[in-house]
């Protein structure tokens, strides 16, 4: 099995959420949060403003702790076939934006980010990732974990 820590931007301003379109590969096109792996040795909290720098070309400033993911994603589920089970675990981080302009991933899988009106989400293809953190922003369980969500539809890992 392999493994991924890893730490989203949770970004909601007047009633939108900011996304970024990821480009698999394979050339699917998937919404996800800012966010990304964290390197070795890294803060977490480190990671999630230099993901959303990298991905989106903004400044961020982390207002808070959200909560934490882990999910395991069946081998048969994995976007690119071919590799074993994979486990990946999320830290999920309020994070607001101070500054910069929204623009592509430079040499990244990222081909765009946008404010994305909450209610429009529901109709995106997107990753589970950004049910779970506007779930966690919304809800703000003294936990910090929310269930599951469900793949298939409009949902991916």
């Amino acid at each position: 099995m392999s493994f991924r820590l890893a730490a989203y931007a949770v970004c909601i301003e007047d009633g939108r959420v900011l996304l970024a379109r990821h480009v698999s590969p394979l050339g699917e096109s998937t919404w996800t949060l800012p966010g990304g792996r964290v390197e070795h040795g890294e803060d977490p909290y480190n990671a999630v403003i230099r993901e959303v720098a990298e991905e989106t070309g903004c400044d961020a400033v982390v207002q808070g702790l959200l909560g934490v993911d882990s999910r395991v994603i069946p081998a048969a589920e994995r976007t690119v076939p071919g590799g074993p089970e994979h486990q990946n675990v999320g830290i999920f981080y309020e994070v607001g934006i101070t500054g910069g302009q929204l623009r592509p991933e430079p040499d990244g899988a990222i081909a765009e980010s946008v404010w994305t009106p909450l209610p429009d989400v529901a109709r995106l293809r997107r990753s589970s990732l950004v049910d779970i953190g506007i779930t966690l922003a919304q809800t703000r369980p003294a936990t910090g974990h929310v269930a599951p969500v469900p793949v298939g539809g409009l949902i991916r890992h």
